[in-house]
């Protein structure tokens, strides 16, 4: 049977709205597999992972990464490394996207963008989230002040030179206060541990 044509219109609309798109979306929509997978053979859509597509002329973000990895893992948070470079506080350029999710929750299988999965409790997951729109995709990242404190508080998994750079440029960059991040050392535990470069940074005024 021929492929009706409105199926075609359905998910390039649907990939122009939302960017990027999951299998089951474009299903929801009365797009089917073998439709997409017709798409791609073609060259009309990009397959970025399992079940999830891009239009192939889509213009790309520099946080295309982070997009993908919030449409494959709705709860997680972009964290850490990830989250300072998107806020500009370091010069990292991540070859993987840091993520965080709830500790009891499905960690995502090895598929297209490269992630780095950090569990945090519910209460740390939650606090001082922001949603940013990458590619017509919500994306969430964790707000300045509280990434820095995650910072010190996974500075064994990230290196302890990369929460320095974040705090440093944070300060210089005036995108935080020092008692913000004070607050959210607290929070997180690290008080005592992120006090001395705090003190140290803001002692000259």
């Amino acid at each position: 049977m021929p492929e009706p044509t409105s199926q075609r219109q359905i998910a390039h609309g649907l990939l122009t709205t939302r960017g990027i798109a999951r299998l089951a979306e474009l299903r929801d929509a009365g797009v089917t597999a073998a439709t997409m997978s017709r798409m791609e053979r073609e060259g009309e859509v990009i397959r970025l992972a399992r079940g999830l597509y891009q239009l192939s002329d889509a213009p790309l973000d520099a946080n295309h990464s982070l997009a993908e990895a919030a449409k494959r893992v709705p709860r997680g948070v972009v964290c850490l490394v990830s989250a300072l470079a998107f806020h500009g506080l370091t010069d990292q350029l991540p070859k993987q996207v840091w993520l965080a999710i709830g500790r009891k929750d499905w960690s995502p299988k090895p598929d297209g963008t490269p992630m780095r999965i950090v569990r945090f409790t519910e209460s740390l997951l939650s606090e001082s989230v922001e949603t940013h729109i990458v590619e017509g995709v919500s994306v969430k990242v964790f707000g300045i002040a509280k990434t820095i404190a995650d910072c010190f508080r996974y500075r064994n998994k990230i290196g302890l030179s990369v929460a320095i750079e974040g705090i440093q440029e944070a300060l210089r960059q005036r995108k935080t206060t020092p008692a913000e991040m004070a607050r959210q050392a607290e929070r997180g535990g690290v008080a005592t541990v992120i006090r001395p470069y705090l003190e140290a940074l803001t002692a000259n005024g």
